[in-house]
């Protein structure tokens, strides 16, 4: 197939675009590397900067002819979304209704988005079915909603089909340790504690120690994001050729616990790997991890890595690598 990717040389884009291209996909990547890196793209892959909202230069490329689109442009910073909302409802919504008007007028009838586990809000129970109310509390969480509802009124209006698949923890890095990931700044547990381990941050700070989990500490589903690109694949595949928006979790199905990726990091690098334990951080529920089954029902889906200490180990062999991300 002819794959549109953009945001291709983001952390999950990236890791996808370079499944795509070893499994024979024609792909070409849109970015524009305010996020992501261009070092990044997989060699095998045609890329073209822009942005978004440049919808004439998303025209001109999407003329060319394609098959299919994945959409990974997006922002997704929580506490960035709170404090500047517009800057997200501009980007994850705004333009991305461009992109489908540039993708209807090109007769480009096929998308994987990428969603989050964030439409769900403040989640009653877990794990978390695709059937429980969808109440995003953050303005990220209601950008992504508001786009999965635009994709299903698409699939009515004009024949879109199209599978929004929801993230929950994106981690680790590319099994053979050419891409991993780099953000600026770092915001992910697993290589926020890495860093400390090379040295590059004093200690590690754990927001909260008195939740309701086995041991005190907010529990969180840990995909390895070779996981979440073989996931994309799938859908990829599966998708019919038109009329039907449809919506999956991807997760592990399991949780693990700040200490326990803590305890994993530690064993992993040899470091002791000095913990700070502070308040909790408002609107952290105490546990979060999805139920697959699915997207294993519908697809055959099932995740690699599925101990918390060998998604630590594929990240620790990219930094260790480039201690400097992308820049060293």
């Amino acid at each position: 197939m002819k794959v549109f990717v953009t945001g291709g040389a983001g952390y999950v884009g990236s890791h996808c675009v370079k499944l795509l291209c070893e499994k024979g996909h024609d792909v070409t990547v849109f970015d524009s590397l305010v996020a992501g890196h261009k070092q990044a793209v997989h060699p095998d892959a045609a890329f073209v900067q822009g942005d978004l909202a440049d919808r004439d230069l998303i025209r001109r490329t999407l003329s060319q002819g394609f098959d299919a689109v994945m959409h990974f442009a997006a922002f997704l910073i929580v506490p960035e979304s709170v404090s500047d909302p517009l800057k997200y409802y501009e980007n994850n919504v705004s333009n991305t209704v461009g992109l489908l008007r540039v993708m209807k007028d090109e007769a480009v009838r096929k998308l994987i988005f990428s969603s989050t586990c964030a439409v769900y809000g403040e989640v009653a129970e877990v794990p978390v079915r695709e059937t429980l109310p969808l109440q995003p509390i953050s303005p990220y969480g209601r950008t992504k909603l508001m786009m999965e509802w635009a994709l299903q009124d698409s699939a009515a209006a004009w024949g879109l089909a199209s599978t929004a698949l929801r993230y929950f923890n994106a981690s680790g890095a590319a099994a053979d340790g050419s891409i991993g990931e780099d953000h600026d700044p770092e915001i992910h547990l697993i290589p926020i504690l890495l860093q400390v381990a090379l040295g590059q941050r004093e200690s590690i700070k754990v927001f909260g120690t008195d939740y309701d989990t086995p041991d005190g500490t907010c529990v969180r589903d840990y995909i390895h994001v070779d996981d979440l690109a073989a996931a994309h694949l799938l859908a990829l595949e599966a998708l019919p050729d038109s009329g039907k928006a449809t919506a999956y979790n991807v997760g592990t199905g399991r949780g693990n616990s700040v200490r326990e990726v803590l305890d994993a990091a530690r064993r992993v690098t040899g470091h002791p790997i000095p913990a700070q334990e502070t308040d909790r951080r408002p609107g952290d529920p105490p546990a979060l991890y999805a139920d697959p089954t699915a997207i294993r029902a519908a697809m055959g889906w099932q995740p690699k890595y599925t101990e918390i200490e060998t998604v630590v180990e594929t990240a620790w062999r990219w930094h260790q690598a480039h201690p400097n991300g992308y820049g060293g």
